[in-house]
């Protein structure tokens, strides 16, 4: 459940002492069919390296009692060597677990068994760097939840780390990251709905349904808006997909036909989820 903006930071003092991270449960898989065994036993302890740096880095001195679980699968493509230093290749898949997704298929990094990550904001870091910018950028996205573009400053984090990167040795990839975020920002259709989706099941769950219902309307109509401005833009509908049968059973519960019928249009993807729920009251 989402708290309001007040809810959370009278709850944050509270919880402070249990809840220091802005990051709770971390899941972090490898696939390395394609590394050779040797190449395999040099990233042996990343996956705890990667864990402490998420866990032991401060991301927010604000938005301390988030605990948003993250997802991170990297697929291991090969090794090769610059500068006669060894680079390992690979994709990437960084998830909330929830309606935030980001595939990347370029990441390239130097990295050294036993050597700890650690995050620095001026000097570029391929891995640390990499990390960083899938971090403060889901952090982002959690916080423009909470608030109208709350998320704001974490964006520009995860910008200016793009930038530097994209100066780097290892460039690849950091033009692509710096177009992503560019899009999540101008994306004000999607942070409006989702702003109002979070708040509106808070009402809803709290029995406050004529203000419940308003915050629905805010929703259909951001995602309306990135209709009309984006088209069928990948994030919304993303974020369409995962919140679609939640969203109908709640709209089912109002009896809000209109409401159903605006969803069907906007997310044809979806469309037996709105069909048959408008069928079900129907009946």
């Amino acid at each position: 459940m989402k708290f309001s903006v007040l809810k959370r930071f009278t709850f944050t003092f509270f919880f402070l002492s249990i809840a220091l991270g802005q990051f709770g449960k971390i899941n972090i898989s490898f696939d390395e069919q394609l590394l050779r065994g040797d190449e395999r036993q040099e990233i042996y302890q990343l996956k705890d390296d990667i864990r402490r740096f998420i866990i032991g880095t401060r991301w927010s001195e604000e938005f301390n009692d988030l605990q948003i679980p993250l997802h991170i699968q990297m697929i291991f493509e090969g090794v090769s060597v610059k500068s006669g230093q060894k680079i390992f290749l690979c994709q990437a898949l960084f998830s909330n677990g929830g309606d935030q997704r980001y595939f990347d298929k370029g990441l390239q990094f130097n990295y050294t068994s036993g050597s700890a990550l650690y995050y620095d904001p001026v000097i570029f870091e391929p891995l640390s760097s990499f990390i960083a910018f899938y971090t403060n950028l889901i952090l982002a996205n959690e916080i423009d939840t909470y608030e109208l573009h709350g998320g704001g400053k974490h964006y520009e984090i995860s910008r200016e780390i793009a930038f530097r990167g994209q100066s780097s040795d290892l460039k690849k990839g950091w033009a692509a990251r710096t177009n992503l975020v560019d899009d999540l920002t101008s994306n004000n259709g999607l942070r409006k709905a989702r702003l109002a989706y979070y708040y509106a099941l808070e009402l809803f769950q709290e029995g406050a349904i004529d203000e419940a219902i308003q915050e629905f309307e805010k929703m259909i109509n951001g995602l309306d808006l990135v209709y009309k401005e984006f088209g069928r833009e990948r994030y919304t509908l993303f974020f369409m997909k995962i919140q679609a049968k939640t969203i109908a059973d709640i709209f089912a519960i109002l009896g809000r036909k209109d409401f159903l019928l605006d969803m069907k249009e906007l997310d044809p993807d979806q469309h037996d989820i709105y069909q048959s729920t408008l069928e079900s009251i129907s009946k």
